[in-house]
C-alpha cells in the first residue's frame, strides 16, 4: 500500500474589515454605480435628443432650399455653375456637414464638400421616395461616411419633381457633440463624487464615533446581552427619558409593581401613569443629583430605590431607576443572621471538641490511660448516640449539621435538646427549600433555648419533633420556658413583635410564618404544662400549586 501526502494548502487569514471601511466602500460603490447609470442614461438621452433636433433642422433647411425660386430655375436648366455659386453662399452660412443638389435622375448638380462629384450618382439609395415627391430623413452611408440626412424634392411650376436637395450631418459630428456635453457633465459628476467620497468618510467616522467604535455585530450582541441581563436582574429596573417617559422596564419591575401590561405597551407612557408621583420623581431633585438606596413608596410598596442620570456628550438623556422590595431585603438580612448563627454553632462544636482533645492529650501525656479511656467513653457516649440518631434519621447533611450545632450550643447554655424517637426526614421536602427548612427549625430552636434560659433553674429540656410522612411535614418544638404573654400572642408572627431582650427582634417568627404560609401550611401555638410554649407546624407534602419559572415569567424583553 502506497501512501501519499498531499501538500498542505497555505492558510489565508482574512482580515476583518471594520464597519467604517465597509460603510465607506459601500457608499462609494453605490454612488459610483449610480453615477455610471445616470451617465449612461444621460448619454443615450442626449444623443436621442440631438439626433431629433438635427433631423428637424436638416429637414427645415432642405425644404427651405427646395422652394427657392432661383434655385428651382437653375436646377430646371441644370445650370451647374449658377447652382454652385448660389449654394456655396448658403453652405457657408449653414452648420450642416454637407449640402447636396441632385437632378431628377439622381445625379450630382452640387456638392458642398467634393466638387468632383458633379455628374455622378447620388450615394445612399434613398432617392426613390424623394423623386416621388416625399421628404425623407434617414441615416445612411454616404460619400463622407454615415450621416443623418434629410432630403426634399424640388418641384417646377407644374408640380413635377426636377431635383433633390439633401442636407446632412455626419454621425461622427453628432457623437462628438454628445460626448462633449456628457464629458462636461461627467467632470461635474466626478467632482461631486469626490465630494461625496469625502463626505462618506467623515460620515462613517461620525457614525463610528456615535456607536463608540463598536461593530454592528458587537452592538447586536450588546443588545442581546442587555435583554438577558435586564430579565435576569432580581431588582426592578426602569429607564426613563428626559421627559419622564418609560423607555425600558424589566420583568422584575412589572412584577413588583403588579403591572399586567407587557413592556412594549408600557413603553412611552409617563412614569406617573405607572407609579404615583412621589418626591423621588421630582424633576428638580432628579436634575440636582443622583441618589442611592433611598427608602420611598412606589404605590403601595415600600422600596429601596436608586436613581442615576444618563449623560451623552454632556447632554441629559434620562435616568435609570433601580428598586427592590424593602421587606425582601429585611428577610434576606434575617436569613443571613440565621446563617451566621449556624456558623457560630459550628464554631461552638469545634471549640468544644478542641477542649475535649486538649483534656485527652493531657491525660495521655501523664500516662493515665485508664482515665483517658474512661473520659473518652464518658464524653463520646452521649455525643455518639446523638450523632448516630440524627445522621440515621435525617438525610440532609446541612440539617444534620444544624441540629448537632444547636444541640452543642444548647448544652453550652445549660439547656438539653431532646429529640422525639419518631423524628424522621429521609427525603427532600419540595414545598420548602433546604434554606427555608433550616431557617424554620433553627429559629424555633433558638426561641425555645432563649425562653428556657430565662426560666428559673433547673432548666427543663427542649423537646423536638421533626417528622415527614407521605401527607405532611410536622415540626414541633416544645419548651418549658417563660411562655408567651396574652398581649402579644395574637401578633407574635408580625414583624417587630418579640419577647427577646437582644438579638434579631421580631424577625424569626415573621420568617417562619411567611415560609409556612407560602408552602400552604399551618402554625399552631399552644401553652405547655406547667409552663412554656409549643409551636406546631403542619405543612402538606403537596404544597400549593407552584408554576414553573417559564410559567411565572412571561418573558417580554424591554428593548
Amino acid at each position: 500500500m502506497i501512501y501519499c501526502r498531499l501538500p498542505s494548502l497555505p492558510c489565508v487569514s482574512l482580515m476583518k474589515v471594520s464597519f467604517q471601511i465597509k460603510l465607506f466602500i459601500s457608499l462609494v460603490a453605490f454612488f459610483s454605480v449610480l453615477f455610471a447609470l445616470l451617465g449612461s442614461y444621460y448619454y443615450i438621452d442626449v444623443g436621442q435628443q440631438l439626433y431629433q433636433e438635427m433631423s428637424g433642422r436638416a429637414k427645415i433647411q432642405a425644404e427651405e432650399i427646395a422652394v427657392i425660386p432661383s434655385l428651382r430655375k437653375q436646377v430646371a436648366e441644370k445650370n451647374v455653375s449658377a447652382i454652385r455659386d448660389f449654394m456655396q453662399k448658403i453652405a457657408a452660412r449653414s452648420d450642416a456637414s454637407f449640402i447636396v443638389i441632385g437632378d431628377n435622375k439622381g445625379l450630382h448638380l452640387f456638392h458642398s464638400v467634393f466638387a468632383d462629384r458633379i455628374g455622378k450618382t447620388l450615394v445612399g439609395g434613398d432617392n426613390e421616395e424623394v423623386l416621388q415627391g416625399k421628404s425623407t430623413t434617414t441615416i445612411r452611408q454616404g460619400g463622407l461616411g454615415i450621416s443623418l440626412r434629410s432630403k426634399a424634392p424640388i418641384f417646377d411650376d407644374h408640380g413635377k419633381v426636377i431635383g433633390i436637395v439633401s442636407v446632412g450631418y455626419l454621425t461622427s459630428y453628432l457623437d462628438s457633440i454628445t460626448v462633449n456635453k456628457v464629458v462636461n457633465i461627467l467632470i461635474a459628476a466626478v467632482l461631486l463624487l469626490m465630494a461625496l467620497f469625502v463626505f462618506s468618510w467623515f460620515f462613517t467616522r461620525s457614525i463610528k464615533k456615535q456607536i463608540f467604535s463598536l461593530e454592528p455585530r458587537e452592538i447586536g450582541l450588546l443588545v442581546r446581552q442587555q435583554k438577558a441581563m435586564m430579565e435576569s436582574i432580581y431588582e426592578g429596573v426602569i429607564a426613563i427619558d428626559d421627559n419622564l417617559r418609560i423607555e425600558v422596564i424589566n420583568q422584575a419591575a412589572r412584577k413588583l409593581l403588579g403591572l399586567s401590561l407587557p413592556a412594549r405597551q408600557l413603553r412611552g407612557k409617563p412614569i406617573g401613569d405607572v407609579i404615583a408621583l412621589v418626591p423621588f420623581f421630582e424633576r428638580s431633585a432628579m436634575l440636582r443629583q443622583d441618589t442611592h438606596d433611598e427608602i420611598c413608596h412606589f404605590n403601595d410598596l415600600t422600596v429601596i430605590a436608586s436613581r442615576v442620570r444618563i449623560m451623552l456628550e454632556n447632554a441629559l438623556q434620562g435616568w435609570v431607576i433601580t428598586f427592590r422590595d424593602r421587606n425582601e431585603i429585611d428577610s434576606l438580612s434575617a436569613q443571613l443572621s440565621q446563617v451566621k448563627r449556624y456558623a457560630d454553632n459550628l464554631r461552638i462544636m469545634r471549640h468544644e471538641q478542641l477542649n475535649r482533645m486538649t483534656t485527652l492529650s493531657g491525660l495521655l501525656h501523664m500516662g493515665r490511660y485508664d482515665e483517658a479511656i474512661g473520659y473518652i467513653q464518658a464524653q463520646s457516649e452521649h455525643a455518639q448516640e446523638l450523632l448516630d440518631f440524627i445522621s440515621s434519621r435525617f438525610s440532609s447533611p446541612t440539617l444534620c449539621g444544624l441540629l448537632l450545632g444547636k444541640a452543642a450550643r444548647a448544652r453550652e447554655k445549660g439547656v438539653v435538646l431532646e429529640f422525639d424517637p419518631a423524628c424522621e426526614m429521609r427525603r427532600p421536602f419540595p414545598p420548602l427549600s433546604e434554606s427555608e427548612t433550616i431557617s424554620i427549625i433553627g429559629n424555633l430552636i433558638d426561641n425555645a433555648i432563649e425562653a428556657t434560659q430565662r426560666s428559673p433553674l433547673p432548666h427543663a429540656p427542649v423537646e423536638i419533633l421533626i417528622k415527614l410522612s407521605e401527607q405532611e411535614l410536622i415540626i414541633e418544638v416544645a419548651d418549658r420556658g417563660i411562655g408567651i404573654t396574652p398581649a402579644i400572642r395574637e401578633h407574635i408572627f408580625e414583624r417587630g413583635i418579640t419577647t427577646k431582650t437582644r438579638g434579631d427582634h421580631g424577625i424569626g417568627l415573621y420568617l417562619i410564618d411567611s415560609y409556612v404560609t407560602q408552602a400552604g401550611g399551618l402554625i399552631e401555638v399552644s401553652d405547655n404544662a406547667p409552663s412554656g410554649t409549643i409551636f406546631s407546624l403542619f405543612i402538606p407534602a403537596a404544597g400549593p400549586a407552584r408554576r414553573t419559572a417559564q410559567q411565572l415569567e412571561d418573558t417580554d424583553y424591554a428593548t
